[in-house]
């Protein structure tokens, strides 16, 4: 299952923290701001993360791959199945995502790197 693989690798980020929101979302988040969300339940999608500017053209022309739901303005896809990217690919793309949004944060709130 897709979760759970998405779990232990956004986990083992410095920092990473998870909770459950909107009912049956695993939100993983470091410093309380998101880098990932991934469903409990079957849903229409099954992960959604932030990515480069440059590369969200390139990833929502993919099969399977959309505008995330109400986060795409600020640059996150969607995965609308879990073989959209190999899994090589999506630990490389979780990592980035995560490293977006910690240099994003004030230095004071950004957690040790490993």
């Amino acid at each position: 299952m897709l979760t759970d693989w998405v779990r232990k690798v956004c986990l083992a980020f410095p920092g990473a923290e998870e909770n459950v929101q909107w009912g049956n979302d695993l939100v993983l988040k470091v410093s309380a701001k998101m880098f990932a969300v991934t469903c409990l339940e079957p849903a229409p999608v099954c992960l959604s993360f932030k990515v480069t500017p440059g590369e969200f053209p390139e990833l929502v022309e993919r099969p399977g791959v959309i505008p995330a739901p109400y986060l795409a303005r600020a640059k996150w896809v969607a995965l609308e199945n879990e073989e959209a990217i190999p899994k090589a690919e999506l630990k490389r793309l979780l990592r980035q995502s995560y490293d977006l949004v910690v240099a994003g944060l004030p230095k004071s709130k950004r957690p040790p790197r490993n």
